[in-house]
């Protein structure tokens, strides 16, 4: 009834110019949903998480909006994530390389921008979290490792390293503390070794001890695996470095084990359980009145301030300002969806490895969030001073109009709640030593519940065999 009333509204009481924004408005809300992303992209989802990675893939191939709507960023991630699950390791690579092209060639549409400024920014293409762009070349790097193809993997570990700085140089203020990533330079270690350079693997490795511990101990309570430690040892060793291997075997209070030529490795990547997925919380903005041309908006729960000038604003959009008390803005939260299992070991020929997490995927986001939450509310104020700008001038048209758009304000009001989430909450990892010959190997993960996963490796002499396993056990988000 509310849309007829305003269809009447629009074009008999209107001038031209308020009949296009309205009916832009109206369009958005028509497009808006109260559901978050994570309720709309469910049944992709339980798919993943119950391992149903080729319907997963049937799911994906009948979304015609897929590959030119808005979220076709986050179709492409998924799409290549499920091939990797399946095996289709090239297939993979190319639905990544699609989603890396719209990272990298992000651009604005007017059209979208226009809508999402007068509604919220689910009207426009997906931008994703920093972060979410790292990963797509950590998943291009795994499927290069399972194709033995090492330089390609180490393209990308590389990419992620220039990525974050391409990422940071944009941030003019308020720069994301998540600059550096550990766990790429400890892959480019591993793939360097794996291909027998042992000099950039031992630089490697290096850089990652330095990142894990002036970054991620603070920030992500991750310090530097035991095993990153043996690895510098071991590659300072091999190439002769002996002030360096002093050095390290008194930083880390540990000595070099001597290795078996006649042995190889077996690389055990652990990814564990799924990432947090974002909802939506919302802030009320007092307005703390009116000074030469300046409004304040202050909330006092989170100790936030923001000065708005109305002062270039016609005289009835100033007052629809004035008039205002209290509004509100909604922004994006993530929720954490705890994983079933704390820890894993891998047995192999009567020795325990434990799985050392590398990579706190869950903390991280939570990291890039919160670091762009203040270009986000900055995001948020602009788009509430759009719409009140709309609301005056249509008010000054009709009175009840200004009325009902100021209805139809608040009911597109909602912050972006798409992310990625079909990404692991954690990644391990471990090295085991193994003759050569076939192995069996044993995974067993612990926390809630114990599961034991068996697997058979064939390990060649001085080589290295990579492998990653992922168990997708996992709270649903609340």
């Amino acid at each position: 009834m509310w849309c007829f009333y305003l269809h009447y509204m629009v074009f008999f009481y209107t001038s031209p110019m308020i009949q296009k924004l309205i009916l832009l408005l109206v369009i958005g809300l028509s497009l808006s949903s109260c559901a978050t992303y994570y309720e709309r992209s469910f049944e992709l989802q339980n798919l993943i998480a119950s391992g149903q990675f080729e319907s997963a893939d049937k799911l994906l191939a009948t979304d015609k909006k897929g590959t030119e709507g808005k979220n076709r960023m986050l179709y492409y991630c998924n799409r290549g994530l499920v091939s990797f699950m399946n095996g289709q390791y090239e297939q993979s690579i190319s639905y990544l390389n699609e989603a890396d092209y719209y990272v990298e060639d992000y651009k604005k549409n007017i059209g979208s921008e226009a809508l999402a400024l007068i509604t919220n920014p689910m009207m426009k293409p997906y931008k994703p979290e920093d972060f979410e762009s790292v990963m797509v070349h950590y998943y291009k790097a795994m499927n290069f490792i399972y194709l033995n193809d090492y330089e390609g993997a180490l393209v990308e570990c590389r990419r992620v390293n220039i990525l974050l700085q391409q990422f940071n140089d944009k941030y003019k203020e308020k720069k994301n503390r998540y600059s550096r990533d550990a766990f790429a330079h400890n892959m480019m270690g591993l793939v360097y070794e794996a291909s027998g350079n042992y000099n950039d693997a031992f630089i490697a490795y290096r850089n990652a001890l330095e990142i894990y511990e002036e970054d991620y101990s603070n920030l992500y309570q991750v310090g530097p695996p035991e095993q990153l430690k043996k690895d510098i040892l071991r590659t300072a060793y091999q190439l002769g470095f002996g002030s360096e291997l002093n050095f390290y075997e008194e930083k880390f209070k540990m000595k070099h084990e001597e290795t078996n030529a006649d042995e190889g490795y077996l690389v055990f990547f652990w990814f564990n359980g799924f990432g947090p997925v974002k909802d939506e919380w919302s802030i009320n903005f007092v307005n703390t009145g009116y000074n030469n041309g300046w409004i304040t908006l202050v909330n006092e729960e989170h100790g936030l301030s923001f000065p708005l000038y109305i002062g270039n604003y016609s005289r009835e959009e100033q007052n629809s300002f004035k008039d205002l008390s209290m509004l509100r803005v909604a922004f994006p939260k993530y929720v954490e969806r705890k994983p079933f299992f704390n820890t894993a070991i891998i047995q192999a020929n009567g020795n325990t490895y434990p799985l050392e997490m590398s990579q706190d995927l869950n903390a991280i986001a939570f990291q890039c969030l919160n670091d762009r939450m203040v270009r986000e509310i900055a995001s948020g104020i602009a788009r509430l001073a759009a719409k009140k700008a709309l609301e005056a001038v249509a008010r000054n048209e009709n009175e009840n109009l200004g009325a009902v758009l100021s209805i139809i304000n608040a009911a597109t009001e909602k912050a972006d709640t798409r992310n990625w989430q079909s990404l692991p909450y954690s990644i391990s990892y471990c090295r085991v030593p193994l003759s050569e010959g076939t192995h069996q190997v044993e995974l067993e993960a612990n926390g809630r519940m114990q599961h034991k996963v068996p697997f058979t490796f064939n390990i060649k002499k001085g080589q290295t065999t990579f492998f990653a396993f992922h168990n997708l056990e996992s709270e649903q988000a609340r």
